[in-house]
C-alpha cells in the first residue's frame, strides 16, 4: 500500500473509531439530541467511505440498522432507539475492520509481511507482541464464527492493557510522593475491579458499560486447563461488542492512534 493510500485509510480508521467511542458514551447517556447528531455523522462517513453508492455492502447495512424486519423478511417499523444504536455501531465495527483489513490484502499481493498491530502506547514492552498476536487471533476466531475464543482474546487484552496502564500510574504516583502509595493487596483484582480502577483514574472512559454480562466474567467461561466449560454460548454479537470495547480502549489509552 502506497503511502497516499495508507494516509487515507488511516484517517478514516481513525474517524471510525472516534463514532464508535462516541456511541458507547450516547448508549449509556441516552441523549436524544445527542443521538441525532450522531447518527449524521455516521451518515456522512458511511457516505464517504460507499463513495456516495447506495448499494455498497456498507451503505445498504448502514440503512438497515434501522429498520426491524417480519419472520418473512417484510419491513415492519423502525427499530427502537438503543437498538438502532448498537446495530450503528455495529455497521462502523464493520467498516472499521475491512478498513484494517487493507494492509493484509496489499501484502498478500506484494509478498510483503503484514503490517503489524501497534501497541506502542503499552509500557511493558516485551507484552507489546503479545498483544498484536491476541488482537489478531481474535479477529480471526470471530470470523471463523468461534465467539467464545474471540470474545475471551478480546477482554484479555483489554485486561492486560488496563493492567499495564494502572501500573504505570500508580508507579508515577509513587514517584512523586517518594515511596509505595499504599498497602499491598490481599490479590489480584477482578476485571471488574480493574475496570472501575481505571475508570476512577481517569485512564479510561465510559466505554466498557457496553460490554456483556458474559464478557465480564470471561475467566468463568474456561476451566483451569483453558478448556472451555460445558454448556459455553457466546454470541456473535456479545463477541462482536466485546471487540468494539477493546477499540474504545485503545482509543482512550492511546488517542493519538
Amino acid at each position: 500500500m502506497d503511502e497516499s493510500l495508507r494516509h487515507q485509510r488511516d484517517t478514516a480508521l481513525r474517524e471510525m473509531e472516534t463514532l464508535i467511542e462516541r456511541g458507547c458514551q450516547i448508549r449509556a447517556v441516552g441523549s436524544v439530541d445527542a443521538t441525532r447528531a450522531w447518527q449524521r455523522d455516521c451518515a456522512a462517513a458511511v457516505n464517504q467511505l460507499s463513495g456516495g453508492s447506495k448499494a455498497h455492502w456498507l451503505a445498504r447495512a448502514y440503512s438497515e440498522a434501522f429498520l426491524v424486519r417480519s419472520a418473512t423478511g417484510g419491513v415492519v417499523v423502525e427499530a427502537e432507539a438503543g437498538d438502532i444504536v448498537d446495530r450503528i455501531l455495529d455497521v462502523l465495527a464493520q467498516g472499521a475492520a475491512s478498513l484494517s483489513s487493507m494492509d493484509d490484502v496489499a501484502a498478500a499481493s506484494t509478498g510483503a509481511p503484514p503490517r503489524p498491530r501497534r501497541f506502542e502506547f503499552v509500557r511493558t514492552a516485551e507484552l507489546r507482541p503479545v498483544l498484536e498476536r491476541a488482537f489478531d487471533d481474535s479477529r480471526d476466531a470471530f470470523e471463523r464464527g468461534e465467539f467464545a475464543l474471540a470474545l475471551i482474546l478480546s477482554c484479555s487484552v483489554i485486561e492486560s492493557l488496563l493492567t499495564d496502564a494502572l501500573e504505570a500510574t500508580a508507579d508515577a504516583t509513587d514517584d512523586r510522593r517518594g515511596g509505595s502509595s499504599g498497602p499491598p493487596s490481599a490479590g489480584p483484582p477482578s476485571f471488574e475491579q480493574r475496570i472501575a480502577q481505571a475508570e476512577k483514574a481517569g485512564i479510561i472512559r465510559g466505554g466498557c458499560a457496553r460490554l456483556p454480562t458474559v464478557a465480564r466474567a470471561y475467566h468463568d467461561l474456561t476451566n483451569e486447563s483453558g478448556e472451555f466449560r460445558a454448556g459455553i454460548h457466546v454470541t456473535e454479537r456479545e463477541a462482536r461488542l466485546a471487540g468494539q470495547v477493546l477499540r474504545v480502549v485503545m482509543r482512550d489509552l492511546d488517542p493519538g492512534r
